[in-house]
């Protein structure tokens, strides 16, 4: 058996356009929910919205520097680590929050700003940490990152399709209203089908490093989720705010990062084993999280603003 360092996914060049193809329209679908009034309804939770924001795009990228630091997994898996706390918050959240009888206004836009700073907080983050860190440091040196070639994937990705979205919900709202539920199934549908066609042609391979991930991802999403719950707690958030800000930093766009690494990364195993991993388990967590969250209504709180 190979490293993991080693280990090139293949992935067929038509199949990855489609599933660009894919990942654009389902951005587009999750725009057509999306309003300029989300935002206005977002600046009345500001503490949640800012905590959010700040968690997504600061705190977790560099809480998983420390992680790597103390954990030190090969290279391969510590830069997928990277880009993962590096991608925006994943549309899965919205609807978990939902689930869990959060917020979901604050929810719905703090994950329309992450997405929105991830065309310029995505290469960045993924730039800064990769290369400070000396684990990856030489990785990142060697596979020749271009951050502008990323910032260019991410804009085709997430900024035209969600500005697309958001002009045709504007301009045609009864469409996008009718829309609205048919794209959010189709949209996880289309993920789950996502992360097991990323895995199809390459099984044998996850099936042979699983358990160098296993414990990481239950580790790094833990992470993410306690710490968006105990920060919300501390600022004294409304109970409903904590369970959006706990969902809004603990579920990634993996589907994102799995694109970034066939496109960019030419499917470096340990990269895209740990990200698909990342795709599976943060549907697991958050579901029995949102679940056990959905048999306990949310105690009115002190409104810490």
């Amino acid at each position: 058996m190979l490293p993991i360092d080693q280990v090139q996914l293949q992935f067929n060049p038509a199949t990855l356009a489609g599933l660009n193809a894919i990942l654009g329209l389902v951005m587009f679908g999750i725009a057509l929910d999306l309003r300029v009034s989300d935002f206005r309804e977002a600046f009345r939770s500001p503490k949640g919205l800012l905590l959010a924001t700040i968690g997504h795009h600061i705190l977790f990228p560099a809480m998983t520097y420390v992680l790597i630091w103390i954990m030190q997994p090969s290279p391969s898996i510590a830069l997928g680590m990277i880009l993962v706390s590096s991608c925006p918050a994943g549309h899965l959240s919205n609807f978990l929050t939902h689930l869990s009888k959060g917020n979901a206004a604050l929810s719905v836009s703090a994950s329309a700003i992450s997405t929105a700073l991830a065309i310029v907080m995505t290469p960045l983050n993924f730039n800064f940490w990769g290369n400070l860190h000396p684990i990856t440091h030489d990785l990142m040196q060697t596979i020749s990152i271009d951050p502008w070639v990323m910032l260019k994937d991410i804009i085709i990705l997430l900024g035209i399709p969600l500005v697309a979205g958001m002009g045709v919900a504007h301009k045609f709202p009864a469409f996008a209203k009718r829309a609205e539920k048919p794209m959010k199934r189709f949209s996880m549908v289309v993920f789950a089908l996502f992360v097991v066609g990323a895995l199809a042609a390459n099984f044998q391979h996850f099936l042979q490093y699983i358990q160098f991930v296993v414990l990481l991802v239950f580790i790094h999403n833990g992470l993410a989720l306690v710490t968006g719950y105990g920060l919300s707690t501390l600022l004294r958030l409304p109970e409903r705010d904590r369970r959006a800000v706990t969902f809004e930093m603990g579920i990634q766009n993996s589907g994102l990062g799995l694109i970034l690494i066939f496109n960019m990364f030419h499917g470096l195993g340990g990269m895209a084993i740990i990200t698909a991993w990342w795709g599976i388990w943060h549907i697991v967590s958050g579901l029995s999280l949102a679940l056990f969250w959905s048999k306990r209504d949310p105690q009115p709180g002190i409104r810490g603003y």
